[in-house]
């Protein structure tokens, strides 16, 4: 869009650098907690190490949602999709207070559970992906992230929206989670109805219920070999969705 000046200018002509736009177009960050690295004994033996994800490994996730959005069951193709666009909007920071859990096993990316701060009191929830079958690595991934909502950030809500009738039955049916009116409340991630957890049903109900089936409790207190057995991110070479 262009108007004419309504008075004479000395400079018809401004530059301006673009460290001066970036401010503009990047929402302030809220400066939240980071998530601390942690593990969950899985109930087939194997220990689940979840951490931030590292800006380095962007291309590798990236490559392996893109062959994610090629499974059309399930509705994997359409969340690969949102996914991938999720991982780029985090790494190039155009989105708002975003975080981005993996977990890992042996260095081996089995799971991802991802969101963003909204602000100080609602937490939302963006997708839990299992990249393996039959560890309960999904549910893990989402007891992490409420756990990181509640636990670490202090968010009084945390908003859900799922894609997947298998998402739906076991966290909205199987915690029993409450829905705002719609079409008057829609979630970010797609329209969808918003299904939340507030701070006191995640203490009274929602947590136990993810532990009881997990099976342990989240340890913080970091073995040096659960680390070490981890330092080289690997993302799987077959598709197991």
């Amino acid at each position: 869009m262009k108007l004419s000046p309504p008075v004479e200018v000395s400079q018809d002509k401004l530059s301006i650098d673009v460290s001066e736009i970036e401010p503009l177009l990047r929402a302030p960050s809220l400066d939240s907690k980071p998530w601390p690295e942690a593990y969950l004994p899985l109930k087939d033996g194997t220990t689940l190490y979840i951490r931030e994800a590292k800006r380095e490994e962007t291309d590798a996730m990236v490559a392996y949602m893109k062959r994610v959005m090629d499974v059309k069951h399930d509705f994997y193709n359409i969340v690969g999709a949102r996914v991938c666009a999720e991982i780029l909007g985090w790494y190039t920071q155009r989105l708002k207070d975003p975080y981005l859990l993996v977990g890992l096993i042996d260095g081996l990316w089995v799971g991802l559970a991802n969101g963003r701060v909204m602000h100080e009191k609602i937490n939302i929830s963006h997708h839990t992906l299992a990249l393996t079958r039959g560890a309960r690595i999904g549910a893990a991934m989402y007891y992490v992230k409420a756990y990181y909502a509640f636990e670490i950030l202090g968010a009084e809500e945390f908003w859900s929206t799922p894609e997947s009738y298998n998402g739906w039955l076991r966290y909205i049916v199987g915690m029993a989670q409450q829905c705002y009116s719609w079409p008057e409340h829609q979630h970010e991630l797609g329209g969808g109805r918003i299904y939340y957890v507030t701070r006191k049903y995640w203490q009274t109900n929602a947590r136990n219920y993810l532990a009881q089936m997990l099976g342990h409790e989240l340890c913080f207190d970091m073995p040096d070999e659960i680390r070490d057995a981890n330092q080289n991110f690997r993302v799987p070479e077959e598709l197991t969705v």
